[in-house]
């Protein structure tokens, strides 16, 4: 048997398996895509290829770069399965029918090395049946790796291992997608629907059946059951436009065919003509003509419209706000209890669906943590069920679904009125099915803020950030404002930090677990101050962001930050400030200041000047390094990965990434204890910059974009504030600028912004909409 992966087969190259195939490429491993030969044209690898093709051009992509299409070789099955041998995991992807997948294993069985791991990405057929008729051997190999779509996106894996399954391959197989690919894995029993589609295919429909049965509009149900449950902003309508109406009939199938006929899923199954008819007429969500909403663009107009459920007619949505006080932000007690439709409503779904998912353990798998990470890593709840049914408090559950005529799953009353998750000596602990509780163990590898925030205090805290101790000499600092926004008070945390490292500690991790790293500088701060024309206060916190930057840039110890996420604008530039970064592989990083009508404002501009000028694959000279700056920063491009912030020069060519975003403080930490002995900081910068004839080519430009319309006139103004810094000012190539030099235009040019109308108007709107101003 293997003992590592070195190459993967993937047979299928549908959406799903092609996905996978993407996913494995972006992890930087070979990986064979094979389809049938297609019945018409001369091309045998046509649907491969055309696989390939079509993923290059989707957003969101499921490459992470396009270098990594490269390592995707393509073919047929009836050609190329032999080079299944050359594998040490075979992916199959195909149609759902037992038949088939059968006939498939048969060919495999004769073509591919003994120990080679083959695993289904089926969501609905047991093993069993999937193995039955096979050898011995085959039946060791196999197991199911149930992937989510996007592949690249969603992180929860579904692994099956059968009785006669190898546990060192399992092993394999979990510690590849694991590391490699950036996956939770949850390990599954052999049950109908396994996990997260289980429970989330119930939920939807009791969802459903309620909203009919109680006369709630599609707007209201979405509220109710959207975030004052953690569910995401789609809630239950806007879910099913999104994965497609067409496939609930599929769903609805295939679990009535498997499930037993007892199980409480039969009783609710049922589609409503109404339903039937949008699917009949192409209103399958927002891949069709529009679903249960849809965006009504006659005349020339874009309204958004959603459908009556009772009379089949779309009407402009007007959006909902029944759900008050402290159930709108997660109160559960509080919302099911809510008197009129949103008490009930919140009810008919909740009550039902989490008396459901404690009926799965140990069923679907063995403990209450497997289904409330299928929920949070398949279908992006912010709380498993469990977690909810704690919310609510288990003897408030028991006596609403005893009152109901609901069932009481034996995991309820196993809990007795008991929390199913505690804390106890500084560790979480779950309720086992044996009635008593268990430590939460995380794997080798993955250490977390949040388990070390449960038995320690802050070495330092303010209402902006916090400094952890994370153990063997290192500390994590932490942004803890909204957003991860930046503010004097981070900058005021980062000048006591250094002193403070440097006499106890070894190295600096900038890390968090929010959903995003950070989202640079906080605006609202900044326009406070830019209505109330404080300039000095604004200054006062360009400057004091560039001192605390350049403090822990130039700290006898090092620096690591681990980005993940969005990390823009003041969240980029730290990460450009550091010795190293270790960003997980989904970070979305870039100095997007132009977009609020304002540049880079501390150090982003001269350390971006910096990896161009020594990346050893690109021309020499003082214009080449500050014309690809400028492009890439007056045009306030974001990278959409890791790989592609490689591209960009936002990471350095040396810098790690880290798949799987549970593994990214212990990855940081690593890289910061082993950049210890022999530390030294860097020594600062010169520069030879081209001065105003540089800025006047970089205008010309600029001046050609505004003339084809691709700018707009304030575009020119900030594009010209940019190129005095970028070209170093009143210099030439014959005179040294500094780092402190850059520093200096940069306040100079960021502040003559902040005084002009058209930035601050820029700046407001970014606030109000979340979107930029073209102005």
């Amino acid at each position: 048997m293997a003992n590592t992966i070195n190459k993967v087969c993937v047979i299928g190259a549908g959406t799903m398996g092609a996905g996978i195939a993407a996913q494995v490429a972006n992890a930087g491993v070979p990986v064979l895509l094979l389809d049938i030969v297609p019945k018409e044209g001369d091309n045998r690898n046509a649907i491969a290829e055309g696989a390939v093709a079509k993923m290059l051009k989707t957003q969101p992509a499921p490459f992470m770069s396009k270098r990594a299409a490269k390592l995707v070789e393509t073919g047929n099955i009836e050609d190329h399965l032999d080079k299944v041998a050359e594998c040490d995991w075979v992916v199959e992807a195909i149609i759902e029918r037992l038949d088939i997948k059968q006939s498939l294993y048969e060919k495999l069985e004769a073509v591919r090395k003994p120990g080679t791991a083959v695993s289904s990405n089926t969501s609905t057929i047991p093993l069993a049946q999937l193995t039955d008729g096979r050898s011995d051997q085959f039946k060791q190999d196999f197991l199911i790796t149930h992937f989510f779509n996007p592949p690249r996106y969603m992180r929860l894996i579904e692994i099956v291992a059968g009785p006669d399954s190898n546990a060192d391959t399992v092993a394999m197989v979990s510690e590849f997608v694991d590391r490699k690919l950036g996956k939770s894995v949850v390990d599954a029993e052999d049950s109908p629907g396994f996990i997260a589609n289980r429970v989330g295919t119930f939920w939807i429909q009791q969802a459903v059946n309620a909203a009919f049965e109680q006369g709630v509009t599609v707007e209201e149900a979405d509220e109710i059951g959207g975030r004052p449950m953690g569910v995401p902003k789609t809630g239950i309508f806007g879910l099913i436009d999104l994965i497609g109406i067409d496939l609930m009939p599929h769903l609805m199938k295939s679990l009535t065919s498997t499930l037993p006929k007892d199980d409480p899923y039969q009783a609710i199954a049922r589609s409503e003509p109404l339903i039937e008819t949008m699917i009949e007429e192409g209103y399958t969500g927002r891949k069709g003509k529009g679903g249960f909403y849809r965006i009504n663009r006659e005349g020339g107009g874009k309204v958004k419209e959603a459908k009556n459920l009772q009379t089949g007619e779309y009407a402009p949505a007007r959006g909902s706000r029944l759900v008050r006080g402290s159930a709108a932000k997660g109160d559960l007690g509080k919302l099911i209890s809510q008197e009129g439709k949103v008490g009930e409503y919140a009810w008919a779904v909740l009550g039902p669906t989490l008396s459901y998912a404690a009926m799965i353990v140990p069923e679907a798998t063995k403990t209450i943590v497997g289904v409330d990470d299928a929920m949070k890593l398949g279908y992006n709840w912010k709380f498993g069920p469990f977690e909810m049914i704690d919310n609510i408090g288990v003897a408030t559950l028991v006596e609403r679904l005893e009152a109901d005529g609901l069932p009481v799953p034996e995991m309820l009353k196993v809990a007795d009125g008991r929390p199913f998750y505690r804390v106890e000596g500084g560790k979480r602990q779950y309720l086992g099915t044996d009635g008593g509780y268990h430590d939460i163990v995380r794997p080798e590898g993955v250490l977390k803020l949040e388990d070390i925030k449960l038995s320690s205090e802050p070495l330092l805290a303010n209402s902006s950030a916090a400094l952890w101790d994370v153990g063997d000499g290192v500390v994590a600092l932490e942004f803890t404002g909204k957003m991860n926004a930046l503010d004097e008070q981070v900058m005021k945390l980062i000048k006591k930090a250094v002193p403070l490292v440097q006499k106890n500690y070894k190295a600096l991790v900038v890390y968090n677990e929010g959903s995003n790293f950070s989202a640079g500088a906080n605006l609202g701060l900044a326009m406070f101050a830019l209505n109330i024309a404080a300039w000095s206060e604004v200054e006062k916190l360009v400057k004091g962001g560039q001192d605390a930057y350049k403090a822990l840039k130039y700290a006898p110890f090092p620096v690591v930050s681990a980005p993940f996420g969005m990390a823009l604008g003041g969240g980029c530039e730290i990460c450009l400030n550091s010795d190293a970064i270790q960003a997980h592989a989904e970070t979305y990083i870039g100095l997007v200041e132009t977009g609020v009508g304002i540049i880079p404002g501390w150090g982003g501009c001269g350390e971006m000047l910096s990896r161009w000028i020594n990346n050893p694959k690109y021309p020499k000279g003082p214009m080449p390094a500050v014309s690809k700056v400028f492009e890439i920063v007056s045009t306030a491009t974001v990278a959409k990965s890791a790989a592609e912030a490689k591209e960009y020069g936002f990471l350095r060519h040396d810098d790690g990434v880290t798949m799987n975003r549970d593994r990214l403080l212990f990855d940081a930490k690593q890289r910061a204890l082993a950049m210890v002995d022999g530390y030294a900081a860097p020594e600062k910068p010169e520069y030879r910059l081209p001065g105003p004839s540089g800025a006047a080519a970089l205008q010309l430009a600029v001046d050609s974009f505004h003339k084809q319309g691709k700018a707009t006139d304030h575009d020119v103004t900030v594009a010209g504030e940019l190129a005095r810094v970028l070209t170093g000012g009143d210099t030439d190539p014959t005179e040294i600028t500094t780092e402190a030099d850059l520093l200096k235009l940069e306040v100079e040019g960021f502040m003559r912004l902040c005084r002009n109308p058209k930035s601050q108007a820029r700046v407001e709107h970014m606030l109000e909409t979340g979107k930029p101003l073209r102005n």
